[in-house]
């Protein structure tokens, strides 16, 4: 999982951040307006956690900005500017909870959780694709119900694989996804071919079906044989 925190106190940022990162989630952050619209512009996150009040601008700029785009990022609001015309303005712009500070970092974490369930795995902790079966918080995989030793990092690019079922996934999307924006001070992506070499190899050696397909010139797509 990989989430956007745009909040300017740096203090609730990296809290959430290190509490985040303690429970298997990539984070970034951005403090306002102005670099929360350059990261959405040029990354994807599987969610996005808002503070309404900006230094440059409001939250709800963001909101806007993210419809016009016609982005599919779950959005929690995270504010102490709570309203009913708050929250009625928020969800009329596309947010998909508000939360409101202070709170407690175990239940913004399972309302993220919720939030991504409902939005890439139809609302289940386990994802099923015939033979394989993921766990998707405690990061166990299973072929025909043997456990399968696969790292973090593979663990995160089977899900975003089969969360793109028979998409076409370019070597950039996948390293963003893997790397965030630390993507972009990357000389190549050839850590992509070789994570996607090591996933394969070992599926197939735990018996399961050859999904990953090279898309030559283009990257992979996870499909059905």
């Amino acid at each position: 999982m990989k989430i956007l925190i745009i909040e300017d106190e740096q203090e609730i940022a990296l809290s959430i951040k290190n509490y985040f990162k303690t429970n298997g989630v990539q984070c970034e952050t951005a403090n306002n307006c102005t670099s929360a619209l350059n990261k959405i512009d040029n990354y994807s996150y599987d969610c996005i956690l808002l503070d309404l009040m900006l230094p440059d601008g409001d939250g709800f700029d963001i909101l806007r900005e993210l419809k016009n785009q016609n982005k599919i990022e779950g959005v929690i609001i995270i504010s102490a500017k709570e309203t009913l015309d708050t929250r009625i303005e928020g969800f009329n712009l596309g947010a998909d909870d508000f939360l409101t500070k202070p709170f407690h970092l175990s239940e913004l974490l399972v309302r993220m959780q919720a939030l991504i369930r409902r939005k890439n795995f139809q609302g289940n902790n386990t994802v099923v694709f015939n033979e394989i079966s993921i766990d998707i918080f405690s990061k166990t995989v299973t072929i025909n119900n043997e456990r399968l030793d696969l790292t973090k990092k593979e663990i995160d690019l089977l899900l975003f694989l089969i969360g793109n079922n028979n998409k076409v996934l370019s070597k950039g999307a996948i390293a963003e996804h893997l790397s965030g924006d630390m993507a972009d001070m990357l000389d190549n992506h050839d850590f992509i071919y070789a994570h996607i070499k090591n996933l394969k190899k070992k599926l197939h050696a735990a018996g399961s079906g050859d999904y990953i397909k090279t898309i030559y010139g283009l990257g992979y797509k996870w499909e059905n044989e």
